[in-house]
This record gives structure tokens, sequence and C-alpha cells, in this order.
């Protein structure tokens, strides 16, 4: 993992966070600024606003933390849906990007499944072969589920995703209310694949897939698909931490392969 370090205190006589990370690639900093800007342009959740950024450190707005009312859930479900609501021509983002610490690509196509492919599965499944993580031939049964991927996954419309959405970034502020933090992997993708991480460690409420569908309405059978979609976050987690996902990536494989 990064060596990635928080720091609370004020700047300019406001309450802030300040994250840094002494030799972080140049532009790290720069894909997380443009992620929240971009989030912010929703209008959906809230995002703390950018105060610095520079190479190595990104001085944030400090939401603050508490527990979260009642309402917390279904205002994070709702304001998920409006932000999936926005929508792109094609697939991919303005700029790459960093899932955590690692470099996405986010190159524009007209085509999710070869978008989820190009940028997302195989990147990592091949990462994962030249760290010795992963052997020639499940590389290439990732490259035949790849190939599968118009049979496997229904056409969906680009929609703005924050792209590492685990339980962890969905954010408690002071208010009590929802916020979305660590935003360098904002890109154009399958909604699906979004709620799909959700559910990866842990999962929200009831309360909160009652509002999301409320206002989107996805289709019924999408956790179906939802280990599939996860597989990327799988992936990225065996590369980072190593063989303790190995398992969970080869029974991926194995159902989709």
């Amino acid at each position: 993992m990064s060596g990635q370090q928080l720091q609370r205190t004020t700047f300019r006589g406001l309450a802030a966070v300040v994250k840094r990370w002494p030799g972080a690639p140049a532009d790290y900093y720069a894909a997380e600024a443009a992620g929240l800007a971009t989030l912010a342009g929703a209008g959906a959740l809230r995002v703390p606003r950018v105060l610095l950024l520079a190479p190595e450190q990104l001085v944030l707005e400090d939401l603050g933390e508490a527990a979260p009312k009642e309402r917390f859930w279904s205002a994070a479900g709702r304001g998920l849906a409006e932000q999936h609501a926005v929508r792109n021509d094609r697939f991919g983002f303005k700029r790459d990007g960093y899932c955590g610490p690692t470099p996405q690509r986010n190159a524009l196509m007209d085509d999710g499944w070869r978008f989820f492919a190009e940028c997302r599965l195989l990147p990592q499944a091949r990462r994962a072969r030249d760290g010795g993580r992963l052997e020639p031939a499940e590389v290439e049964a990732i490259e035949r589920v790849c190939a599968r991927l118009p049979q496997l996954i229904p056409q969906q419309r680009p929609s703005l995703l924050h792209g590492d959405l685990w339980l962890g970034n969905l954010h408690c502020c002071g208010d009590g209310m929802p916020a979305l933090i660590d935003a360098g992997a904002v890109h154009f993708g399958w909604a699906e694949a979004e709620l799909a991480m959700l559910t990866l460690f842990g999962a929200p409420p009831a309360a909160f897939w009652d509002a999301y569908a409320q206002v989107a309405a996805p289709a019924p059978d999408w956790r179906e698909r939802a280990p599939l979609y996860n597989l990327y976050h799988l992936l990225n987690h065996l590369n980072l931490f190593g063989v303790g996902y190995l398992d969970k990536v080869r029974e991926v494989m194995g159902r989709f392969g």
C-alpha cells in the first residue's frame, strides 16, 4: 500500500485534512482533485473541497466525523443513484487515475466491455502474472472471460462512478450525513460495478438499497454479476496485499470462466 499519511489541522483558518505521500507519483493527488471536482459537479453526494493541491500532498476540507443519523443510509442510497444518473457518451475519464495506489487507465471508449477488459481486468491479471501471483494459464482464463463479457454483462450506459466505493469511502460527516472521500478512481462506467463493490467488504443495510432503487431502478439480477465486477478489485488486492486473495480470484474465475 502507499505510504500516505493523514493529519488533521487548520489551513487558512479552516478545519482541514492534509494527505501526504512522500514520493507519490507526480499526478497522484491531481487525479484525486479531478475526481472530487467531477463528483462535486454532479450535485449528488457531498465531497470535501480541495483547499490546496501540491505534488506530494492534498489539503482538503475536514468534513468531521460523527455517528450516522437515522436517515444516513437512505440519503446515501438516494445520492448515489442521483450520481449514477449523470451520464457520458463514452466509458473512461478525461484523465487516468488511481485505485488506491494502483495506476488506473481511463482511456475513453465507446464499448464498455472492451473498457472493462483492457483498462481493468487485463492490466491487473498481467501484473499478477508478472509478480508471480497468477500462473500464465490463469491469466489466459481471465482473457477468455474478457472475450465473453458481452454474453456475461448486459449493455449499460456509462454512469459517473466513484470507482473505489467500499464502505470505508462512504464517510459519515460531523453532521451525521454521508459524503464520498478518496476519489482518485472516478470515471464513467457501469453503475452495477459500483453497487457490486459496495457488497465486497460488508454491505449497506436495506434502507440504502431501497432508497437507491426508488431513484435508479437497477436490474433485478445485478447481484448475480457482482462477483465478476468485483474480480477487478480482487485482482487489485491480490497485487497489493498478496496471495490471501488468490482463492477468491480463483472462485470467480471458476464461476465465469
